[in-house]
């Protein structure tokens, strides 16, 4: 069982930076393809990026260019460095871990954090 917590969420003004983490539990956190996702009120839950086991990262158009994903497997936590705020990235962001690259659903899920930005 892999347990993920989120934190950093809070309220910024637009424009504004915020960085979310995600620590992980399990002695494989290397190993895993951590997603970070969002869903805003009313809305479908939405992707906003991954960090595959290796690294590589990739990024919807939404908010490509502005987010940016890391990771310190010494410290089995991803980051989501959020640049450039906009109202409508306002949303609980939640990340998701899956065992390798390869498959294709998410396992595990953190609770999620509540990002809200002001305009």
């Amino acid at each position: 069982q892999v347990q993920l917590v989120e934190s950093g969420g809070g309220l910024v003004q637009a424009g504004g930076s915020l960085r979310l983490s995600c620590r992980a539990s399990g002695r494989t956190f290397s190993s895993y393809a951590m997603g970070w996702f969002r869903q805003a009120p009313g809305k479908e839950r939405e992707f906003a990026g991954i960090s595959r086991s290796g690294g590589s990262t990739y990024y919807p158009d939404s908010v490509k260019g502005r987010f940016t994903i890391s990771r310190d497997n010494a410290k089995n936590t991803v980051y989501l460095q959020m640049n450039s705020l906009k109202p409508e990235d306002t949303a609980v962001y939640y990340c998701a871990a899956k065992l390798n690259d390869y498959v294709l659903e998410y396992a595990y899920w953190g609770q999620g954090t509540q990002v809200t930005v002001s305009s």
